[in-house]
């Protein structure tokens, strides 16, 4: 199976988090970058600091591979206008998408209205300058019947307040990598979690991001009806080194 354009290959740690200096950090991108190029992987996954230098990057190497970037990265507790305003600028910068982490907090406390609310703010943001968007809900943190009344959710309030041509556009995806489980528990994409999504989630595609570590578990996930995989080891998916540590 080719699976190369449903990788989108990440780097979303900081310097803080990797213990690396600002200077190492981009050349961890760079090289994410031209790893890309060389496989023809659909995406780059960075942070928005690095979107402008990376895009123009891109340009000068006549690639067509894309740039996302996240937003209200990585707990999504920021304000609605704080992530509108970080998303303009990313799009300012040239990104191609915009992966949004929704408030799942609030949906948990069942303030239905704000997470209602940055949706379509946040989706008609991204549809206005032709972007892709996706919409992070964070399986982990979820029990099952909240993945999959997120998940319905999204796609009733898509149903609402969007044409049917935008629905390729609006992804929901499972997971940041970031967030902290108890117990070894996996904090991505898990195959029941994927499952869940894409019952729930009607004419939109479901990312799986993080937790896919084999070419045999992004086949699986591919099979499964997935349109786009998350992965910090985009190589190894292809048969190519480890994903040892990876997301």
């Amino acid at each position: 199976m080719e699976i190369n354009q449903y990788l989108d290959s990440t780097y979303l740690k900081t310097p803080a988090q990797s213990g690396l200096t600002e200077e190492q950090t981009f050349e961890k991108v760079r090289e994410l970058t031209d790893e890309a190029i060389a496989h023809n992987f659909k995406e780059v996954m960075i942070r928005p600091n690095y979107v402008k230098l990376i895009k123009d990057y891109l340009k000068a190497q006549n690639s067509e591979v894309l740039v996302g970037t996240v937003i209200g990265f990585h707990e999504g507790t920021y304000s609605v206008e704080e992530k509108l305003a970080e998303a303009n600028q990313a799009v300012l910068d040239g990104v191609d998408e915009l992966d949004y982490v929704i408030n799942y907090e609030a949906f948990k406390a069942g303030d239905l209205d704000l997470v209602k609310k940055e949706f379509v703010e946040g989706t008609k943001l991204g549809l206005h300058f032709d972007k892709t968007v996706k919409w992070i809900i964070e399986i982990a943190a979820l029990t099952d019947s909240q993945i999959a009344d997120l998940t319905a959710s999204i796609w009733n309030w898509a149903q609402e307040n969007f044409e049917e041509k935008d629905f390729s556009k609006i992804f929901v995806k499972s997971s940041t990598g970031f967030y902290v489980t108890e117990g070894g528990k996996p904090n991505g994409a898990t195959f029941e979690g994927v499952k869940i999504m894409l019952d729930n989630a009607g004419k939109l595609p479901v990312k799986a991001a993080g937790g896919v570590k084999t070419p045999e578990d992004a086949e699986k996930m591919i099979n499964l009806g997935i349109q786009r995989i998350g992965t910090s080891a985009a190589k190894a998916l292809l048969g190519e080194g480890s994903s040892e540590g990876g997301y």
